[in-house]
């Protein structure tokens, strides 16, 4: 599966001059964890997250032991996003794995990835998008699964059945590279965790 059928398109964006105030009001009402920022030109320049908007806005309650400085000293919050976002931005192409922008993901402990055509963004892939995926339903991803290798090699040649998000594909043709084919086409749908594709001989089940 790629970057681009499982990222979220289009996607909002906000600019350095966006206000953080605004850009807290675009996560609440959407209920994103993160927003591309973008120039003027519609290119990546840096991500905001929920973490670059809380950090040091939140006052000190002054009826506590070691609130806010009486003599009122202590600087105030960055307004624009420019001054709190994360850059350079970090992004995938939307021709990438989504195995890689998921390991990304964990290892770098991002709960978004932008995603760009060339600088631009296209669209974003969150983990959320990674658990819709996982989640979709069986015969769903089975008629996906289907209609794929009905493009690739025709109608009626294929059994398909997914389990748990496992696809078992039985070809009626005993051709060792198509079914390597369908195992591939198989993987990309969304929602397929492994595919594994045999001839109907293979399979123990008589052809039709």
């Amino acid at each position: 599966m790629r970057a681009r059928e499982a990222m979220s398109s289009p996607v909002i964006t906000v600019t350095p001059d966006t206000t953080v105030k605004h850009a807290a009001e675009l996560l609440t009402r959407h209920g994103f964890t993160a927003l591309p920022v973008v120039d003027d030109d519609e290119r990546l320049v840096g991500v905001v997250t929920e973490a670059d908007l809380v950090r040091d806005r939140v006052p000190r309650d002054p009826r506590f032991r070691g609130g806010a400085d009486a003599a009122g000293t202590t600087e105030p919050p960055a307004p624009t996003v420019g001054a709190v976002m994360s850059s350079p931005a970090v992004s995938m192409s939307t021709g990438a794995d989504v195995a890689e922008v998921v390991s990304a993901l964990l290892d770098a402990g991002f709960r978004a990835m932008p995603i760009v055509q060339g600088s631009r963004v296209a669209g974003i892939v969150t983990r959320g998008d990674i658990v819709r995926a996982l989640s979709r339903d069986d015969t769903e991803i089975a008629r996906d699964v289907r209609h794929r290798l009905e493009i690739y090699g025709g109608a009626g040649r294929w059994r398909v059945d997914v389990r748990d998000g496992v696809a078992s594909v039985v070809d009626e043709r005993d051709d060792p590279a198509d079914r390597h084919a369908a195992t591939l086409l198989a993987e990309s749908v969304p929602g397929v965790v492994r595919a594994e594709t045999k001839s109907a001989a293979e399979s123990g089940r008589p052809a039709d």
